[in-house]
């Protein structure tokens, strides 16, 4: 568990670079305190949402809508309702997108099956 650590802690833990981190805050997507030094200091709360984050950013969802995502799961259990129904038209949107790219990836992977295979394809 962290305590109050620092982006280099936080970067091991998650598997994400110091400078995507910095980058996540520059988004106002990670909110980490500071120390009179300067040093940032992250919660427990920033390993859930770098891992919201980077699996939202994989999925092509930029960081704006993210912005506006993460408050709505704030850990890996609670899920909140999005305050604005705009949103959720948004999020539907981009599910039918993510849907769509699984369909092709599926499709893909089945002709690499069959060529690996050496099945002939059905054309």
């Amino acid at each position: 568990m962290l305590g109050d650590v620092r982006i280099s802690e936080l970067a091991r833990q998650t598997g994400a670079t110091p400078r995507a981190l910095r980058y996540y805050e520059e988004q106002g997507l990670l909110k980490p305190a500071r120390r009179a030094s300067g040093y940032r200091d992250y919660d427990e709360q920033a390993v859930y949402a770098v891992g919201h984050i980077q699996l939202l950013l994989s999925a092509g969802i930029g960081t704006t809508a993210i912005a506006e995502i993460l408050p709505c799961v704030p850990d890996d259990t609670t899920v909140l309702a999005p305050t604005c129904p705009e949103l959720l038209d948004a999020l539907a949107e981009e599910r039918t997108r993510i849907t769509t790219s699984i369909e092709k990836l599926a499709a893909a992977r089945g002709i690499l099956d069959r060529l690996i295979q050496g099945t002939p394809n059905p054309c």
